[in-house]
């Protein structure tokens, strides 16, 4: 029996016998190696410890301290909680359970609920089969062998994942007396499954459609070990004090209704203040880098979104009406009237740039299952813009939006991280569009000298896109600002501009949004700050409290006063203790409280106190005018 030559990650060379598997490289290499193994990587592609080795192979042995050892241990311990479940239920159908970004989920098939006190005991049972370090064996069988397996064992899912795959064999992976389908590869044993949570309960559609049966979706997590797992968990209690539906309730900012339908968010007086506020900002930012303010209407005819594509591409998210027996579609996007402005004249090349600027109210038909409070509804408002260049000023004209965005994110205190979105399969225009569409916004992101990453095939169907994804204090990623580059549309609609020769060409068009979905954006912000905004943002910046009635005159007063010059001001002069008058505001996350006692009224002052506690001397009223303002202005 010849040997075979294997090389390793750093270059060297190891012989071993014919027939090795990964775990026999791992043992040749060292004891302390072997024990750590999880899994290896032969020629880039992840397997078992126990897949066998070729001659000439490349690998790697993964251990808990690889880059891939996080999704190997979630993807097993979405096994073992499947394993936990028919122990525990076992008239349960199981569908799919990959790992994802923030740990795993499955899918039950099951007529009674889940309960919460259910999640207790599958946990329990799962650190019970953990303990049992029961092995995970791979299996492959024939494509009818499997469908006869899964059809006698009542696991009518399976079969049909099975049926529809074009393939002659499929692997299973047994552990004890739990069998799945599965592509791998798996952790050697469960005892790997060290820090675990099951985290929450969903329903989910099988395949996704809302015309199959609902199933019970079980989220979870899990990590190398319980440091990393605690902190995890801590992060998330973190979030859930976050939350913006919750805090969103408790500011007053804004509700949803099941009468009014779902994902339409409803402003309160506060909500709506706040959005004046940011739309504001994003007008008086636009203005000054060159942007025209425009409006286009809320419905279009839908021939038009036929010679978009939008019909052909995007109608599935779109809503129809008649008006006058004619079809017009409720427009998702801001794109077409931008491009009717831009057609009502003849425009030069000393004419160009244009940029059109729409805070534009879209709406899409979003799935009932994925919406989410302001994250994902489907009204919503987008800082909408349309640069319409020629070829030579493009390169330009995408870098200002990068600065732009680097601009806004600072004022608002994020970090961001971008990514190049490459040509989807569903899709329309030429490669030679693509092609030079991509290459201008990939010289941009390499031009800007900041990190991207490259995101195949997730474009938008009429061009590559730049995807700008913000992190939260709590290091999440949100995306919101997006530059799209778009060579089709303006073929599409004929759109031309006169050359210094006299001769017509074709423009460019830039898509882009800066916060994105206002709603989204708010959302972020109120989770990012807790719903303790900074002063500027603040949709309610000071509040006058009394501390009996003898001083309401004084205060009246006051509040007009800072209400005169502009500050957003509320009063509290109830007839009520001071102290819980306070806590009110405070809960309320009002950034100064202005206390008026007798002192106050005596000296024609207020004393001010921040939300967090702090007491400021006593100003007047014109000085503490001056310095709200001043503050409001450090941060914008």
């Amino acid at each position: 029996m010849s040997d075979i030559q294997i090389t390793l990650p750093d270059g060297s060379a190891r012989t071993l016998p014919t027939g090795a598997t990964v775990r026999d490289l791992a043992a040749s290499i060292g004891a302390g190696l072997a024990k750590a193994a999880l899994a290896g990587k032969i020629n880039g592609e992840a397997v078992d410890l126990t897949a066998p080795l070729s001659d000439a192979d490349r690998v790697e042995i993964i251990t808990e301290k690889s880059p891939e050892a996080l999704e190997l241990i979630r993807h097993t311990t979405s096994h073992l909680m499947a394993q936990a479940v028919q122990a525990l239920f076992p008239e349960t159908k199981v569908t799919i359970g990959p790992a994802v970004e923030n740990g795993f989920y499955y899918d039950f098939d099951r007529d009674k609920p889940f309960t919460p006190d259910d999640l207790d005991a599958i946990e329990t049972k799962m650190r019970e089969l953990a303990a049992k370090a029961i092995p995970l064996v791979r299996q492959v069988l024939s494509k009818d062998d499997a469908i006869k397996l899964f059809t006698e064992m009542g696991e009518s899912y399976k079969v049909e994942i099975i049926q529809a795959l074009d393939v002659e064999t499929v692997s299973l992976y047994r552990q004890g007396d739990f069998i799945d389908l599965c592509r791998g590869p798996h952790l050697p044993a469960t005892s790997w499954c060290k820090a675990f949570k099951l985290t929450s309960l969903a329903g989910a559609y099988w395949r996704g459609d809302e015309k199959n049966r609902m199933l019970q979706r079980v989220y979870g997590t899990a990590f190398v070990d319980k440091k990393e797992l605690e902190a995890y968990l801590a992060r998330i209690e973190e979030a859930k004090r976050r939350d913006h539906r919750k805090l969103g309730r408790e500011l007053d900012l804004f509700s949803f209704s099941d009468e009014v339908g779902a994902g339409f968010a409803i402003w309160h007086p506060k909500g709506a203040m706040l959005r004046t506020v940011i739309e504001d900002f994003e007008r008086k930012e636009h203005l000054k880098r060159g942007y025209d303010i425009v409006v286009g209407p809320q419905i279009l005819k839908t021939e038009l979104w036929q010679r978009s594509g939008h019909y052909d591409n995007y109608r599935e998210n779109m809503y129809f009406t008649q008006v006058d027996e004619q079809s017009y579609g409720v427009k998702p996007m801001n794109c077409l009237a931008h491009m009717m402005i831009y057609k009502s004249h003849l425009r030069s090349y000393r004419d160009l740039p244009l940029r059109f600027f729409e805070l534009g109210t879209v709406h899409r038909h979003e799935r009932a299952g994925v919406l989410h409070g302001l994250m994902r509804v489907r009204c919503f408002t987008q800082d909408d813009a349309h640069i319409l260049c020629t070829p030579e000023q493009l390169d330009a004209e995408i870098k200002g939006v990068i600065s732009f965005v680097s601009d806004v994110m600072s004022i608002f205190g994020f970090e961001f991280e971008m990514e190049l979105s490459t040509r989807p399969e569903k899709s329309i225009g030429s490669d030679g569009d693509w092609e030079q569409a991509t290459a201008a916004l990939l010289a941009a992101l390499q031009d800007s000298g900041r990190p991207y990453e490259i995101n195949e095939g997730d474009g938008a169907f009429y061009g590559p896109k730049i995807d700008i994804k913000l992190r939260d204090c709590l290091d999440r990623r949100w995306q919101c600002a997006t530059i799209q580059c778009d060579f089709t549309l303006p073929e599409r609609f004929d759109l031309t501009y006169v050359d210094a020769t006299g001769e017509k060409k074709r423009p460019v068009m830039v898509h882009r949004v800066i916060l994105g979905s206002i709603e989204r954006f708010i959302g972020v912000l109120i989770e990012h700050f807790a719903g303790n905004f900074p002063v500027w943002l603040s949709p309610v910046q000071a509040c006058v409290l009394t501390v009996t009635d003898s001083q309401i005159p004084h205060a009246e007063s006051v509040f007009a006063e800072l209400r005169a010059a502009g500050v957003r001001v509320q009063k509290d002069f109830r007839n009520e203790k001071l102290g819980f008058k306070i806590r009110e505001a405070q809960l309320q996350k009002i950034p100064y409280m202005l206390i008026v006692g007798d002192k106050e009224v005596e000296n024609g002052t207020v004393t001010p106190r921040f939300r967090d506690g702090k007491n400021l001397d006593s100003l007047s009223a014109t000085d503490f005018i001056r310095f709200i303002t001043q503050e409001a202005e450090r941060f914008h």
